[in-house]
């Protein structure tokens, strides 16, 4: 065992005791706000007054899969590559999926603590997190890694773990349910119980902040099953550090009705069809949570067009708040330019981006108004720890705002424990 563990640059102290990291899908900080001011959440608000909490800057664009790395690595989506579910593969003109381990570059915290020694867990809701989680991460030495969408699946060969809905006592969940995320964290305070792990990783779903606001009973209602789970995590003695991949926004209209910038339709008109190509990188199997809508996409230009004319097709479409070049748009948000479109064009907060009408499902929203990220408006994310921070680190925060990457860095090296 060693005393440090160096991941990436960054050098992490061993865990003087169990540490579990809870990234809430979808959690914006408008719910805990509304939660608290009615004194419904009294675990977290307990952690709030006897440790530490503060909004801290999630990663651009605001989505699952680059904001999930960038906590588990420790470090912005330029250096470890994965910024959407998506990207344009452009000697194929498709979309590629951007959920492999093998696109994922660098080490994860998890794989380099188990290589020294640790006891790891990773517990996903959805299975297209698993393995970019669970890169390399060795399974052979008790270290596990499994979702809650295919708990039934688990084995000891690809998950490290098997008889998973016994132990957690609960049938495996819908995906399109809160019992997914609760599903993860019961198992979590099972195999806390059981193991005793150094270092826990559990990363939730964002189906109840999709379709429920925070004043919604519904919501109410999961925070306060969340909040219960945290409490037990925290009676059983472990450190526990809440985040969010990034925050939610209703981005309908008064009638009720998606707010939808459909980008690929208006170029089409402006430039001509097929000479560019809108992606929406928040794409992914999951279309009842969203549609495929949300606050920022990609445009490739495959034709005559330039970026420079796509920015001024662009221009004085309302509801846009940003539409830049691949060179700024990597310096401002911290981006691999490899996996950059030619343009990346951001929604205002109550607006979303589509590329044609005929591209999208949207039956799953029936009865619900839209609600979904992506942009800068559900960037800001909170940061909650159970335990105060030490002198250096609480210098640390104060003097700058901090980056959800740097999450596990403070759950292990920040905190009195």
């Amino acid at each position: 065992m060693n005393s440090k563990i160096l991941v990436n640059g960054t050098s992490y102290q061993w865990p003087k005791k169990p540490t579990i990291i809870v990234c809430i899908d979808g959690g914006d900080p408008e719910y805990l706000q509304h939660l608290l001011a009615e004194s419904a959440i009294p675990n977290i608000a307990k952690f709030i007054q006897n440790g530490f909490c503060t909004i801290a800057d999630g990663t651009m664009p605001s989505f699952t899969c680059p904001n999930n790395m960038s906590i588990i690595t420790g470090t912005p989506a330029s250096k470890h590559g994965i910024s959407g579910n998506y990207y344009l593969d452009t000697n194929t003109w498709e979309p590629v999926v951007m959920t492999g381990p093998e696109l994922l570059r660098g080490d994860t915290i998890l794989a380099k603590f188990a290589d020294a020694g640790a006891r790891v867990i990773s517990i996903t809701a959805k299975d297209k997190l698993r393995k970019q989680l669970g890169k390399n991460l060795n399974l052979s030495n008790g270290n596990i890694s499994f979702s809650a969408e295919f708990a039934s699946q688990c084995s000891i060969a690809e998950n490290g773990i098997e008889e998973v809905i016994e132990l957690v006592g609960m049938p495996e969940p819908d995906i399109y349910s809160m019992d997914l995320s609760l599903f993860v964290l019961r198992a979590g305070i099972k195999l806390l119980e059981r193991e005793m792990p150094d270092l826990m990783y559990l990363s939730l779903t964002d189906w109840v902040q999709h379709k429920y606001a925070p004043d919604a009973l519904e919501a109410k209602q999961f925070y306060q099953e969340l909040d219960q789970c945290f409490g037990e995590f925290d009676r059983l003695g472990a450190v526990v550090g809440l985040t969010a991949d990034h925050g939610m926004s209703d981005k309908s209209n008064a009638q009720g009705m998606p707010n939808v910038i459909w980008l690929q339709d208006i170029l089409d008109e402006k430039l001509g069809k097929g000479d560019v190509q809108v992606v929406c990188p928040i794409t992914d199997a999951y279309i009842g949570h969203h549609g495929s809508l949300g606050g920022f996409v990609r445009v490739w230009c495959r034709g005559k067009a330039s970026p420079k004319n796509v920015i001024e097709s662009i221009a004085g479409i309302d509801g846009i708040e940003l539409a830049l070049d691949k060179e700024n748009i990597c310096k401002l948000f911290d981006l691999p330019p490899d996996r950059e479109g030619d343009v990346a064009v951001i929604a205002r907060k109550n607006v979303c981006i589509g590329t044609s009408v005929s591209h999208h499902d949207l039956s799953g929203l029936e009865g619900h108004r839209l609600r979904t990220h992506g942009g800068t408006s559900e960037a800001k994310v909170p940061i909650i720890f159970n335990r105060p921070l030490n002198k250096q680190y609480k210098m640390r925060a104060g003097v700058s705002t901090l980056k959800s990457y740097e999450l596990i860095d403070f759950a292990l090296n920040g905190l009195k424990v």
